[in-house]
């Protein structure tokens, strides 16, 4: 089971590789970019309503789900400020911001994708340990969402003249790590009561919604501004059509 969880996290975490090979080979508009982040953002708040915090409730109640949720949002926004200031804040940019940004940014971008990838990787590998069964619905929205994550990136990325190798070291390097996210967090969880499981899966929904609002969001706004909410709510209710579809 744990290398399943493995396998299962890289997967999603090759979705990366993916949108950032999209936007190195080929010329994507800055505004399609944004659509297809906005799409994500739909894709990865349906899921964290309708399996992470749903799931949650129902093991851990109200008040552990509101301590978990808050906590996970709180961690990840204590990080992300820390690797914002040490350059990282661009790194779901499309557009010029990057080369804007210190030339000692590099490491910064690769720890804040990091960062925004490793609670989506320990859901999945958690979501084994839950009927024995992967969760198609976590790892299909975290897979929908990376590739505009890495697509918008690496089209940053390659607009502030960073090379190839250094792309898809970083890509490949994070879709490597998710597979390592997924399989110590199956490690680590095993024999663990539903209250336990319950706690993590609010505190990674808590830091997957902080997560949307700090920089897949604003990216998508900031291109397509007039239809943002019409493509994240399309992006939601494929998710949820999803979600009922394998329940």
């Amino acid at each position: 089971m744990p290398i399943q969880a493995a396998l299962w996290g890289l997967l999603a975490g090759s979705a990366l590789v993916l949108g950032a090979a999209i936007a190195w080979f080929a010329r994507v508009p800055p505004r399609l970019v944004a659509a297809v982040m906005a799409f994500g953002s739909g894709v990865l708040v349906s899921a964290l309503s309708f399996e992470l915090m749903e799931e949650a409730f129902r093991s851990g109640g109200l008040d552990s789900t509101a301590i978990g949720f808050l906590a996970g949002a709180a961690a990840f926004t204590a990080v992300n400020i820390v690797v914002s200031r040490r350059g990282g804040q661009h790194r779901k940019r499309s557009g010029e911001q990057q080369q804007r940004a210190e030339d000692g940014s590099g490491l910064a971008i690769a720890a804040g994708a990091l960062l925004d990838g490793i609670p989506e990787s320990v859901v999945i590998g958690a979501s084994l340990l839950q009927g024995g069964a992967v969760s198609f619905v976590a790892v299909a929205a975290v897979f929908l969402s990376n590739v505009p994550e890495g697509l918008s990136s690496a089209a940053g990325m390659r607009r502030a003249g960073r090379s190839a190798a250094y792309v898809f070291g970083v890509w490949g390097g994070i879709a490597a790590a998710s597979g390592a996210a997924a399989l110590l967090g199956n490690l680590a969880l095993a024999g663990t009561g539903p209250e336990l499981l319950a706690a993590v899966n609010a505190v990674a929904a808590g830091a997957i919604l902080a997560m949307l609002a700090d920089t897949m969001i604003p990216e998508a706004f900031e291109e397509a501004q007039e239809f943002t909410g019409l493509i994240t709510v399309a992006g939601f209710l494929a998710a949820f059509a999803l979600s009922k579809a394998g329940g």
